[in-house]
């Protein structure tokens, strides 16, 4: 008899375990093994295991959840969160889960962010962009003084994970002030030690598959273990304050 026959053989709890030591990535790949790994990897016994203990309490922040969330499997529940961002928090954040690891990944919009001059319409305006995650946008009509920052509670993350923390933004085709000029990014929990590096947002950005742009900011080891408190973000450029104009985030 194949090893595949034995394997399932085992109570559903003690497959779930085992796959448990495994990653999504790795579940995934024993589809291809046999239909017997197949069907085991595909029971709710071993998706729950990579689902957030918290995600039907995530789900209820969500001020219009789509009906069908609470009859998918497990399975297409991960699957949703990873390729279905999940707006919270009326609509201030979004909720996804990262593919082949099951990690929570969080997106913070511009009207949560705090924004330095961010109110007066001659510095910054809020505009829809129908390719936006979120119903608004700020774009910088013209500031010297650049400043964003954002905070995060660090119990929403997961547990004994690395976060790294990206501004996602995109430049007009007549922005300026940017070229060649450096901003500073820090990270770091309030009130304790931040790090912080210069970045170039026209040099060091990437393409994300949305069209977008990011830029990482820094990176935060989050333990667990009751470690509580908000994770701060920041990006500014206060320095040369040259004027700045066409970003919007």
């Amino acid at each position: 008899m194949s090893m595949a026959y034995y394997f399932l053989e085992l109570p559903g709890d003690c497959i779930a375990n085992i796959f448990s030591f495994t990653s999504p990535r790795d579940v995934c790949r024993s589809f291809l093994v046999s239909r017997a790994f197949r069907s085991a990897a595909e029971a709710d016994a071993v998706w729950e295991r990579y689902l957030p203990p918290d995600c039907y309490s995530i789900i209820s922040r969500c001020p219009n959840p789509p009906p069908h969330l609470s009859s998918l499997s497990k399975k297409d529940l991960y699957f949703s969160f990873c390729n279905f961002p999940l707006l919270i928090d009326d609509g201030k954040k979004s909720f996804s889960l990262e593919k082949s690891s099951g990690k929570k990944c969080y997106m913070i919009s511009a009207r949560d962010l705090l924004i330095i001059w961010g109110d007066p319409p001659k510095y910054w305006r809020w505009i829809p962009l129908p390719e936006a995650r979120f119903p608004e946008v700020a774009e910088l009509m013209d500031v010297c003084w650049f400043e964003i920052r954002g905070k995060i509670d660090v119990r929403m993350l997961s547990p004994l994970t690395t976060y790294a923390a990206y501004l996602v933004f995109k430049l007009t085709t007549d922005a300026d002030g940017f070229e060649d000029v450096p901003v500073q990014t820090g990270v770091g929990l309030v009130g304790g030690e931040t790090s912080s590096r210069n970045v170039y947002l026209d040099a060091d950005s990437r393409e994300r598959n949305d069209g977008w742009l990011e830029v990482e900011l820094g990176d935060f080891n989050y333990g667990g273990d009751g470690q509580d408190g908000e994770l701060e973000m920041s990006v500014c450029e206060t320095n040369r304050c040259n004027w700045k104009s066409g970003l919007e985030a």
